[in-house]
């Protein structure tokens, strides 16, 4: 069992599968130091021999509204076009490390927190979850890996589609889609449904799982290290546009944005 804390995440062990839990209800915003923890968490429990698998879920309505536009370590943090964002930089830990996740999806996931979901390797998820890669919709390119783990998961087309548009899929849909791998009835059953999930993969030899899994995803590191490279340069300078602006601004607002292409 970890035995250090980490900012606004709850570490617990069931049996062999261990519960992290995202605490900053109700929207459950992210920001480097969130990224961070829970990357903290998942090294550590690489080391612990008693975890076999991990569920990620959250407190409050939604798994994970996305980022925090705002403050001292907000998404729009990176000092140059070269620079990683630093929030993608422990993204990637996240990814590197060895141990099967399960996401319990038992309300929102947009933005940036469809790309957490997406760092998991299997999401359960309810019909009244909605998912969204809306950053088109607030004026810049996709992030936390998704121009990678979104068509990896759904086809390229159909990741095209929900970029383009940054329209917002409920739980059914996602399921069909082949976002979400399976359903429990309601937001309030998702965690136990998750947990029997990792609970079910920890019952298999955890040597020939995670080495299973290795080779499963032999190429999605490097492949995303080039991708949150390429996210990174183009948000840089997409933060700094007028459509950056107005779409933040609009969606504040909850009104449709008016977009000039500056």
């Amino acid at each position: 069992m970890p035995q250090r804390s980490y900012t606004d995440l709850g570490v617990d062990m069931d049996g062999h599968v261990a519960v992290l839990e995202i605490r900053r209800p109700p929207h459950n915003f992210f920001d480097v130091l969130l990224i961070r923890a829970i990357a903290d968490a998942l090294e550590d429990l690489e080391a612990n021999p008693d975890c076999r698998a991990v569920v990620l879920a959250a407190q409050g309505t939604a798994f994970c509204a996305g980022a925090n536009f705002g403050g001292d370590n907000d998404a729009t943090a990176a000092t140059s076009p070269r620079a990683l964002n630093p929030i993608y930089a422990e993204a990637l830990r996240i990814y590197a490390t060895g141990k099967p996740i399960v996401a319990a999806v038992h309300g929102p996931a947009i933005g940036g927190g469809l790309g957490l979901a997406l760092a998991a390797d299997f999401r359960v998820s309810c019909p009244q979850a909605r998912f969204s890669a809306n950053f088109n919709r607030l004026g810049f390119h996709p992030g936390f890996g998704l121009s990678v783990t979104l068509p990896r998961l759904v086809g390229p087309q159909q990741a095209a589609l929900l970029f383009y548009t940054g329209r917002r899929i409920d739980g059914t849909q996602a399921q069909a889609l082949g976002l979400v791998d399976a359903l429990a009835d309601n937001p309030e059953a998702v965690r136990g449904a998750a947990l029997e999930l990792a609970q079910e993969i920890a019952l298999s030899a955890p040597i020939a799982v995670q080495a299973t899994r290795a080779t499963l995803r032999r190429d999605l590191l490097p492949q995303l290290r080039e991708a949150v490279a390429r996210e990174s340069e183009m948000q840089f300078a997409h933060f700094r546009s007028e459509d950056f602006r107005e779409g933040v601004q609009a969606m504040s607002e909850r009104r449709a944005p008016k977009f000039s292409g500056r």
